[in-house]
């Protein structure tokens, strides 16, 4: 039993994060930064995981569905979010203008700000990575990125 002990606790002093879990847990990281750059604009009610859903909705309305496929979750997970959005004045759900059976989701002008208050604590957060990185090796991070990015979605990066 003690040597099936040590042996755990030798594996364990060798781990160490994967890539993927290290690039999640550093987007994590951003979220108590957001929930104040929200609550300073007097945005109340939003969620940095909530406002994942916004971004794919600057560019136009979509079905639950669209929105759903662009962030790679779950139906259930959207109608979860805008449910809370919509509540909170984020999002509307208007008639689809050539079928009036189906709903889509639009941002409101409160929406709006909130990409706005989003993307300055992004460039924020740009700023520090530049600062620690160098802009070289900040600009492989972003290559590196894009490539992954490209790599799991097939999109060109």
């Amino acid at each position: 039993m003690a040597d099936c002990q040590a042996m755990r606790a030798a594996e364990d002093a060798k781990w160490e994060p994967t890539v993927p879990a290290l690039v999640s847990l550093v987007a994590a990281s951003r979220a108590p930064g957001l929930r104040a750059a929200f609550a300073a604009a007097g945005l109340d009610g939003i969620r940095p995981a909530q406002a994942l859903a916004l971004v794919p909705l600057a560019t136009g309305g979509l079905h639950a569905s669209d929105l759903a496929d662009r962030l790679s979750v779950s139906r259930q997970a959207v109608a979860q979010a805008v449910t809370a959005l919509e509540r909170h004045e984020y999002v509307v759900r208007v008639p689809h203008p050539s079928d009036a059976r189906a709903l889509i989701i639009e941002l409101t002008p409160r929406g709006r700000q909130a990409l706005r208050v989003m993307r300055s604590a992004a460039l924020d957060t740009e700023k520090r990575w530049r600062d620690v990185l160098g802009e070289h090796r900040f600009g492989e991070l972003r290559e590196t990125l894009l490539a992954l990015r490209s790599a799991e979605t097939g999109e060109s990066a």
